[in-house]
């Protein structure tokens, strides 16, 4: 398929793969010899599918991380953004050094520049997706035309959401836009103009989407993709955060109180997505903790499982070289493995968040004893198995295990600077070497069905309805066979979601939609913690909790987030050029 294994194609590449059943005459009769045409992509079934191809691979993806030393240009930087909340960071001590490093502690010019890169890239699709409708006249009828309508408006829909959540109202600009042809300009959308655009974006894609593709197209855009976009969309606008704002800058929330009205929109869409019936919890049918742990861990390596409802597909074969693998096993492999960087390392802060499985108690010298039967998924710990290897992540006699024992020779080299690994998304089949022809092939995901019920629950929650909120809450511990809540709090809804998707994306967004990003992604109120475990030759374990600082610098300089960054600044070429304003408290770099 397509979208899963390769990634847009050259003009030699594309002509190779339509020589076979196109003429060269009728494909590339008009293309200038160093691209194909625009007139030609229209006309031609596998060019159209092609040009698609960019909406889908420049979705979020976790997996595809960049971070370069300080020598590159720190504009160019991709990250894992859950290593900006605190549940997991990295081990990589020159990452600290590089673009990560400086957004990580609020460094203004780093931040723009990020800003400005996914701006453009966002944009870029956006309008690529519009000379698409303004072409669909030159595309042949027939069902290509009517899926690529529906993916059109929802990919657009999606990169509108994207936008809204980083910066907020931005320019809704829904027709190919040259200021060097004509001079356009657009004002900044306020929040409930972005809310209708997306959810009428939704509604459009619903129109012409199936509810599943043939076999040769999964992973495509799907009815319940559209409506979980326009859940997500009602949801994140029902944040407490979002309401009562300037009525000035409306394009930071709303000028009044919508929150009920945006839960309740939220609450019917999230029902129609259930109603289809289309998507179930993995079941877990092991009652023990190792075949639990097992079973649910394969839950992230089952590419389009029942669970799925939009994911990012990567290659099969894990080559990134040539196609869309990734690097995920080798950047989490402890040394042992011969892994060098340690880029997912959990936090003694998110192991905190697992509780206990049903009548046992935390016994600190036991620590990890009876926990949530998620956390031996989700998390490698000190004396845990994992291919093969007890994982040797303490200190012998002030000794550090293999699992603390940096690979090779490189000064930079990593190893968990927290006491875990990760165990959550790994594929212990996974060959793990230098060999940078082949990766990884586990596919991203960006919504599965577990998401929805868990926003469903949150959601019935604060309109106040506790019973389905308890309903729904408990569903996904019911998998996993942890035992019920009874009193749902918005505390335990919040710490649910942190366990069920940890590490997943959604967990720094929600940081935001929360309004605690501020406490939660700052060294100062939330520094970020780790475990040290000690053995003594006669056998005595000593475990003690720390926090964490790198760089020999306090966390509070670490990790530094002010409230300016709940919205990132739009770029200055565009304040200027349309006369907008600037999100709040951002200076021109």
């Amino acid at each position: 398929m397509n979208i899963r294994f390769n990634k847009i194609l050259s003009a030699v590449a594309l002509a190779a793969a339509t020589a076979l059943t196109t003429s060269c005459d009728s494909l590339f009769n008009d293309a200038p010899i160093n691209k194909i045409s625009e007139k030609s992509i229209w006309k031609n079934p596998q060019l159209l599918d092609e040009y698609e191809n960019s909406w889908y691979r420049n979705m979020s993806n976790g997996f595809d991380i960049y971070v370069p030393s300080i020598s590159f240009a720190k504009s160019r930087s991709r990250y894992f953004m859950p290593w900006f909340g605190d549940q997991i960071t990295v081990g990589k001590s020159n990452y600290f050094n590089a673009g990560y490093g400086d957004i990580l502690k609020g460094n203004e010019t780093q931040i723009t520049n990020w800003a400005a890169t996914q701006w453009s890239k966002y944009y870029t699709q956006i309008q690529s997706i519009n000379t698409l409708f303004e072409n669909l006249n030159e595309v042949s009828d027939g069902d290509q035309k009517s899926r690529i309508i529906g993916e059109a408006h929802f990919m657009r829909g999606y990169y509108y959401y994207m936008l809204w959540r980083m910066y907020g109202g931005v320019m809704i600009i829904d027709h190919t836009y040259n200021p060097l042809i004509k001079e356009e300009k657009f004002p900044r959308a306020s929040y409930q103009q972005m809310v209708d655009f997306i959810v009428n974006e939704a509604d459009e894609a619903a129109k012409y989407l199936p509810q599943v593709h043939p076999t040769t197209e999964t992973g495509r855009a799907t009815l319940g993709a559209a409506l979980m976009l326009k859940a997500k969309t009602y949801m994140w606008a029902s944040s407490k955060v979002f309401q009562n704002k300037d009525a000035d800058k409306t394009y930071l929330g709303f000028a009044d109180d919508q929150s009920r009205q945006m839960l309740e929109k939220a609450k019917q869409t999230y029902e129609q997505l259930f109603a289809l019936k289309q998507y179930s919890l993995v079941p877990i049918t092991s009652a023990t903790q190792d075949g639990i742990r097992e079973e649910y861990r394969n839950i992230f390596l089952t590419k389009n499982s029942q669970e799925s409802i939009f994911e990012v597909q990567h290659s099969d074969d894990g080559d990134f070289s040539n196609k869309f693998g990734h690097k995920l096993d080798r950047d989490a492999a402890s040394p042992f493995f011969t892994g060098n960087t340690a880029a997912y390392t959990p936090t003694q802060n998110h192991v905190d968040e697992y509780g206990m499985q049903a009548g046992k108690t935390y016994d600190a010298e036991h620590p990890y004893d009876n926990r949530d039967y998620r956390f031996y998924a989700n998390i490698l710990y000190d004396g845990c198995t994992y291919r093969n290897h007890v994982m040797d992540i303490h200190y012998t006699d002030n000794k550090a295990g293999v699992d603390l024992t940096p690979y090779g020779s490189a000064y930079s080299a990593g190893v968990s600077k927290t006491g875990y690994y990760m165990g959550k998304f790994v594929d212990k089949s996974q060959t793990i070497d230098n060999n940078d022809t082949y990766g990884s092939k586990q596919n991203f995901i960006i919504w599965r069905y577990a998401e929805a019920l868990l926003d469903y629950a949150e959601v019935c929650y604060n309109l106040g309805n506790t019973a389905l909120a308890k309903e729904y809450l408990n569903k996904t511990r019911q998998r996993v066979h942890m035992p019920d809540i009874y009193n749902v709090t918005m505390e335990s809804i919040m710490n649910e979601r942190r366990v069920e998707m940890a590490f997943e994306e959604t967990t720094y967004w929600d940081l935001f939609r929360w309004g605690i990003a501020e406490e939660k992604m700052n060294g100062s109120s939330n520094p970020l913690k780790a475990m040290r475990v000690d053995v003594t030759t006669n056998g005595d374990v000593t475990t003690t909790k720390y926090t964490i600082s790198n760089l020999n610098k306090s966390p509070e300089k670490v990790r530094y987030f002010t409230k300016r960054q709940y919205y990132l600044p739009l770029p200055w070429s565009e304040i200027k050029y349309h006369g907008i304003a600037q999100n709040p408290d951002w200076t021109e770099q």
